[in-house]
């Protein structure tokens, strides 16, 4: 888990038209806690330029362990992400990045949004078996040197993402300290 310096830019990615919305339900809670809107950055997960010159490169002066990357990622059928959560599924899965890639950069936290209704055995199944893209990328974002700033949540649609909110209060008081 992260340590305890205090969070002083927040980038939170999203994928898709669900995923969007419940950034800007995390950006409403986290926004008062940082110094403002100035200070939280959403980024669309289609736009790749964007989130590796803002996590990975530092162009834009993020890519610093102050800084709490959300990552709001939506799993769809067949354990895929959105066609706007693509890009950056992608770019992290890369096999050719060093396992130092997100060492000393920003610290990350991960959102998964599913729906088990697209599953063929929807009687036995719950938020963690609809949430691929969401497990695989913080697993992913840790084995390249990143740091984990609290559990990964997964929610489910079928359940009327009732694991949203808990999660969300949750990452708000870790913010708080």
């Amino acid at each position: 888990m992260a340590s305890t310096t205090p969070i002083q830019e927040i980038v939170i990615l999203h994928g898709g038209e669900l995923s969007s919305d419940v950034a800007n339900k995390i950006a409403a809670e986290v926004t008062p806690l940082v110094g403002g809107s100035a200070h939280v950055h959403q980024i669309s997960m289609s736009k790749s330029k964007l989130f590796k010159s803002a996590l990975v490169e530092d162009t834009d002066g993020l890519a610093k362990p102050t800084t709490l990357a959300i990552f709001v990622a939506q799993t769809i059928e067949n354990e895929a992400p959105t066609e706007d959560g693509g890009a950056c599924i992608r770019f992290f899965k890369r096999r050719t990045h060093p396992e130092t890639l997100m060492k000393d950069k920003v610290i990350f936290a991960v959102l998964g949004l599913g729906d088990s209704n697209l599953l063929l055995d929807r009687q036995h199944t719950s938020a963690k078996d609809c949430n691929q893209v969401a497990q695989a990328l913080d697993l992913r974002l840790e084995a390249l040197g990143g740091t984990r700033f609290c559990d990964r949540g997964e929610s489910d649609e079928r359940t009327g993402l009732t694991e949203v909110e808990p999660w969300i209060t949750l990452l708000v008081e870790k913010i708080k300290g």
